[in-house]
């Protein structure tokens, strides 16, 4: 159970850096599929999106270098806290009436997965 944790855990660090190369590459068209309407256009928008991939890119690069460095049981604890961002990213957009489907299908479910993939690592660590 531990190697698809472990493999959950680095499917969800590499997608979470792309993602966040994503908004910094193109910030505009990532946040169509995030779930909330697109902000009012400024110079400044593309730049306020950005921070949102380089915080990705981070959170990402802290579990990979968790599973390189550290316990199972560490990277466990790492992806629970981790889960708090895409729980907290659907909460806001349905409080926010936003997308439903984005809020639960992208956000909910990988809130969900991070959890499901850090569970056995914690548990069952070495």
């Amino acid at each position: 159970m531990l190697w698809f944790a472990n493999g959950a855990g680095l499917l969800l660090a590499l997608a979470i850096i792309a993602i966040g190369t994503g908004y910094i590459a193109s910030p505009t068209t990532m946040i169509r599929s995030f779930g909330l309407p697109l902000p009012e256009d400024g110079p400044n928008v593309v730049w306020w999106l950005r921070l949102k991939g380089v915080r990705d890119i981070v959170a990402g690069l802290l579990v990979l270098a968790f599973m390189v460095w550290s316990s199972q049981r560490e990277v466990g604890i790492v992806l629970l806290v981790e889960a708090m961002i895409p729980a907290g990213d659907m909460l806001l957009i349905l409080a926010a009436k936003g997308s439903t489907k984005s809020a639960f299908g992208i956000h909910g479910l990988t809130a969900l997965i991070m959890v499901l993939a850090a569970i056995p690592m914690v548990i069952g660590a070495d």
